[in-house]
């Protein structure tokens, strides 16, 4: 199997990708499918839930066998690797025959100076993976909003308090926090939203880590605006359109509201 990316922007967006992955899970499996690359995960406590897709559209080569090879290994050195690219740079990532371990090749464009070609070679980890079949769900509210602006609240939330309540009416969407610094409140009226819906009448109040979703917010850099859809019976997810049918979702459990 093997992976290309050269266009500029996907590169920064597949750095970011796996800047966001290696805070859910210190081992991360590549499924390379016949029609692209996913990855699913969990968190070691069970609150969050990953998955990626890139179909093999969205590369500048994506090659794989008819069947699906799965390659296991630390997320957080797949990441440091990553983070080596740069402009001057196309990546190739592949596995030769029944090697142990992932080939990252950082090739130098051409015309570029003052940069080297690097070669880095990752070993495999053998770990147990269960593929989970996920339900179509119909969530009692939906909206769409922008990256930048739920990074910086988050971010923000963090220096007051542990969770984060989410409040839905058919007039607004509250977040709040509180701890032993104070209390945080964020109103969002509906005119901000690019997108909101919740059933006729339904008010939501749930609760969710915080720490979660700062991390699965932690940049702007995935797309312009982040999808949630909630519901008092499931997760929250929380879904990046990487467009070319490619997608990064998160599902995040609840916490009990005193």
């Amino acid at each position: 199997m093997k992976l290309s990316i050269q266009n500029k922007i996907k590169k920064e967006l597949f750095i970011a990708i796996f800047q966001c992955l290696k805070n859910c899970n210190s081992i991360i499996t590549l499924i390379f499918r016949k029609d692209g690359l996913f990855i699913q995960g969990m968190d070691k406590s069970h609150v969050c839930m990953f998955e990626l897709f890139l179909k093999k559209s969205w590369f500048y080569i994506y090659e794989n066998a008819e069947k699906d090879n799965l390659l296991s290994l630390d997320s957080h050195t797949f990441s440091t690797v990553l983070n080596f690219l740069n402009d001057s740079y196309n990546v190739e990532i592949y596995q030769e025959g029944e090697e142990n371990y992932l080939n990252i090749d950082l090739i130098k464009m051409d015309g570029t100076s003052g940069e080297f070609s690097k070669y880095f070679k990752i070993p495999l980890a053998d770990v147990d993976n269960e593929i989970l079949s996920l339900p179509t769900i119909d969530y009692d509210a939906e909206f769409i909003i922008n990256s930048k602006k739920i990074c910086e609240i988050t971010s923000q939330m963090l220096l007051f308090g542990t969770d984060m309540e989410i409040e839905c009416t058919e007039e607004k969407i509250q977040f709040i926090t509180n701890g032993i610094s104070g209390d945080m409140s964020v109103n969002i009226p509906m005119d901000d939203l690019k997108e909101y819906s919740i059933s006729e009448g339904e008010i939501i109040h749930l609760k969710y880590s915080l720490s979660y979703i700062s991390k699965m917010c932690l940049s702007g850099k995935l797309s312009s605006n982040v999808d949630f859809s909630i519901s008092c019976d499931y997760p929250m997810k929380i879904h990046y359109d990487l467009e070319e049918e490619s997608f990064l979702n998160f599902h995040i459990a609840p916490k009990i509201v005193d």
